[in-house]
């Protein structure tokens, strides 16, 4: 069963049909929308960065003892990540068409690398390494069961 996986890999689906949609407002210039949409996208967005930096990774430096390998990269590449939503959010209350195209498409760029890394390479060692400690992954992840349903 490969419940960490699905879940995570499910929530960056999720996220990257919001962001679809909030950059197609903005090409409309329908600002009352993108920044509505906006506003879901981070915080979704934000939601599964602490899912993964609060219980999914600690979690796995735990039960690998690798506190300096993917979970580390992917904190560092969640910071910048964070920089550019920030000013993604800056360009739509700003109503700024250009700069919210311009820096949604080099985001969703950057997101997709990350996430491609992330279910390529991170959560198929997870699936692996956390099995006899799903319910705890519970615990600390909302939503997430460890049968993966």
């Amino acid at each position: 069963m490969a419940a960490i996986s699905e879940f995570f890999s499910t929530q960056h689906r999720a996220c990257d049909r919001v962001f679809e949609k909030m950059e197609e407002a903005v090409s409309r210039d329908d600002w009352p929308q993108a920044e509505s949409l906006y506003k879901e996208l981070s915080r979704d967005t934000l939601q599964h960065f602490s899912n993964e930096e609060e219980g999914l990774f600690p979690l796995f430096e735990e039960t690998t003892g690798m506190q300096a390998g993917p979970t580390q990269v992917m904190r560092g590449e969640h910071v910048e990540l964070r920089e550019l939503l920030q000013r993604i959010g800056d360009a739509v209350q700003a109503r700024d068409r250009d700069e919210a195209l311009g820096t949604a498409e080099t985001f969703f760029l950057f997101l997709q690398q990350h996430n491609v890394k992330e279910e390529q390479v991170l959560y198929p060692m997870a699936d692996q390494v956390l099995q006899g400690v799903l319910p705890e992954l519970s615990d600390k992840v909302p939503g997430f069961t460890p049968s993966g349903e």
